[in-house]
């Protein structure tokens, strides 16, 4: 079963019971043909829809769709995210991040933060040679830089602290 959002106004029950799918527990019995990759036709109800995928994060469950022209946000919840939010675990995964600590020893190439940047998740923060092989560091969350301990041309070693948030 998944609880599903649109817009963040729009509450849904979706879930499957043998082949059928129930929404609110009502029967959907719509016909669905896929055109492309993310594009579909749906025919609901004697009415017609035509739907693109424009963007899906399956690790965040998160959708952006088109249908017949306008966008709609879609957020989903199985039964495992509930339990977890029941229980105040919702927010594990978005744990304070305070520091980054070097993941192997190397040679620091470039750096492309600066003491009091602000920083979003995946953002580059520095390039790392290591084993004649250049890696780049990317941000694990939207953060403040608050220091950065190295520079260009300094040899690090693993789990030494690099910069602090």
């Amino acid at each position: 079963m998944y609880h599903i959002k649109v817009n963040n106004k729009f509450d849904l029950k979706v879930e499957h019971k043998g082949e059928r799918l129930l929404v609110n527990d009502h029967i959907a019995d719509a016909d669905i043909k896929q055109l492309a990759p993310s594009v579909y036709h749906i025919i609901n109800e004697f009415k017609s829809y035509n739907v693109e995928i424009v963007n899906f994060d399956r690790e965040a469950k998160i959708a952006e769709i088109k249908v017949n022209g306008n966008i709609y946000s879609v957020t989903a919840k199985d039964q495992y995210d509930i339990l977890l939010e029941k229980l105040g675990l919702s927010n594990l995964s978005s744990a304070k991040i305070s520091e980054i600590k070097a993941p192997m020893p190397g040679l620091v190439l470039k750096v492309f933060v600066t003491e009091g940047s602000t920083v979003q998740k995946g953002d580059n923060l520095f390039v790392l040679e290591a084993m004649k092989m250049e890696n780049i560091i990317k941000s694990p969350a939207d953060v403040v830089v608050k220091t950065v301990k190295i520079k260009p041309g300094d040899k690090v070693e693993k789990g030494q602290v690099l910069i602090v948030f």
